[in-house]
């Protein structure tokens, strides 16, 4: 095997973090390549799953002896505690590494210190390649350290005139089967998928995630939560049919805000403390406005089909803007298309992690 540069090792050991997303909770994504004093990639690994080993370990069985002169290529600080696991920090030291490049900091204090503790042990340590990017595969768990809250991601479907239905309220399907099956893809990735009690009534969704091409379900499922603030969710809806755990949030046991709906922020706070650390929120437009209208969304995920309704419900109603000048600004990140639709991504300007 040739040589990689170390760029190209972080870019794999960010390739890799990526398979923990979804699993990982309350844990980070974590990825790790260790390379040979050559240069060569001798083990490589990714937190699978809370409790289980750490990239770092993984890595380094794989290599044996062969990581000692080299270098470890990690997407986070390596740990300096001993949780379920021990310190990968240790670990490193044992193994005779020679060198320890890392994108992020970690910013958990509990967890923090590790590069200092490797440089103590007489360890070359690099610190910020390819941050942004690392960054931006780990933002719900970087985002729910700094923030004591979880990650907050409002995914939407509508048509290029910006309707989720049409004026009879039929919806399905305004997106394509591929759009479909990307949002429930997406929905893999997170901790838990909320939605409005309206939206349960309305549309009697399952909101799990799923392969639509056969309908089997994915083996590890979202917390699905219904924010429902008189509990009107009825004892027959699909989100209580046991394929997923469901818990439905009402004003009574969560808190209610000053029109006597759920707070969402004690909403959060109370996921947050439950592990959870990325959220979907689904719909609909009056939940998603009212978060849009607290400060709490994070990211905005638009499928955008190529059709016209001219009339019908909006895909966001109330966001607490009412002149022009009090407009929710937002930085596109990605545009793609799935299949005939349009994925745009983007981020509030001002809840950038």
């Amino acid at each position: 095997m040739a040589s990689v540069s170390i760029d190209e090792a972080m870019r794999r050991a960010i390739g890799l973090a990526a398979r923990g997303l979804g699993t990982t909770s309350p844990n980070p994504v974590v990825g790790c390549v260790l390379l040979d004093p050559a240069g060569k990639i001798v083990g490589e690994g990714f937190h699978a799953y809370a409790g289980g080993p750490h990239a770092e370990i993984v890595a380094l069985a794989q290599a044996g002896e062969r990581a000692r002169g080299g270098t470890a290529v990690v997407t986070l600080e390596p740990c300096n505690h001993t949780g379920r696991t021990g310190p990968c920090t240790s670990a490193l030291i044992q193994a005779g590494v020679a060198r320890v490049v890392l994108a992020v900091t970690d910013p958990n204090p509990v967890a923090a210190g590790g590069a200092a503790n490797l440089r103590a042990a007489g360890i070359e340590v690099v610190t910020g390649i390819a941050a942004d990017e690392a960054e931006a595969g780990n933002i719900a768990w970087l985002h729910s350290v700094r923030h004591g809250r979880p990650y907050v991601i409002w995914k939407y479907a509508a048509t290029l005139d910006g309707r989720s239905a049409a004026a009879d309220g039929t919806s399905m399907w305004i997106t394509s089967e591929a759009a479909r099956m990307d949002v429930h893809a997406l929905r893999a990735t997170v901790d838990a998928v909320v939605v409005g009690v309206g939206t349960v009534l309305a549309d009697d969704p399952r909101l799990t995630a799923r392969n639509l091409r056969d309908g089997t379900l994915a083996i590890r499922q979202p917390l699905r939560v219904v924010v429902d603030s008189a509990g009107r969710t009825p004892a027959g809806a699909r989100v209580r049919d046991g394929a997923a755990r469901t818990w439905v949030a009402t004003a009574a046991e969560v808190g209610a805000d000053p029109d006597g709906g759920v707070d969402l922020t004690a909403l959060l706070d109370v996921l947050h403390a439950r592990g959870v650390r990325a959220v979907l929120l689904e719909g609909g437009p009056r939940l998603a406005g009212a978060f849009l209208a607290a400060g709490l969304v994070d990211k905005v995920i638009g499928y955008l089909a190529p059709k016209l309704l001219g009339a019908g419900p909006a895909a966001l109603a109330d966001a607490g803007v009412q002149t022009i000048g009090e407009v929710i600004d937002l930085d596109i990140t990605d545009i793609t298309r799935v299949g005939p639709d349009l994925r745009v991504t983007a981020l509030p300007r001002s809840r950038k992690g």
